[in-house]
């Protein structure tokens, strides 16, 4: 079983912060990524924020830990203990990494429905009543 961290933030707006990703699993989603063995969750995030949205996350909450036994990785691995947060506080500039992220933008909440959502993110935004 692997375990992923992943992020929802949103600007002053309201509006999310997406990214396409380049690499299965496709489609939109916040920034997100499987956490290493001994790594905190929460540090999982963090570090995912910075590696593929340039951002620092200064203050976050943890909204969902779910076992998501139908999400599948790039990695082939079916079954996912998930761990998603709410960024509260960032600092930094958006920076696209080129190398995992396809596209990055902010999104309202009403354009989601537009996008082919990533399956974990059709999931949580379903949860949050996005969708």
């Amino acid at each position: 079983m692997h375990q992923s961290a992943g992020a929802i933030i949103k600007d002053k707006e309201g509006r999310v912060l997406l990214i396409e990703r380049k690499f299965a699993p496709f489609g939109w989603a916040g920034p997100a990524g499987h956490i290493d063995e001994g790594e905190d969750p929460e540090r999982a995030m963090k570090r995912e924020m910075r590696e593929e949205v340039g951002l620092q996350v200064e203050k976050s909450q943890l909204l969902f830990h779910e076992m998501l036994a139908w999400n599948k990785c790039s990695r082939g691995v079916l079954g996912h203990d998930w761990y998603l947060y709410e960024v509260l506080e960032w600092s930094g500039e958006i920076k696209r990494e080129k190398s995992e992220v396809k596209n990055i933008r902010w999104v309202e909440l009403d354009k989601i429905k537009d996008l082919p959502l990533e399956e974990a993110y059709q999931y949580w935004f379903k949860k949050l009543g996005y969708l």
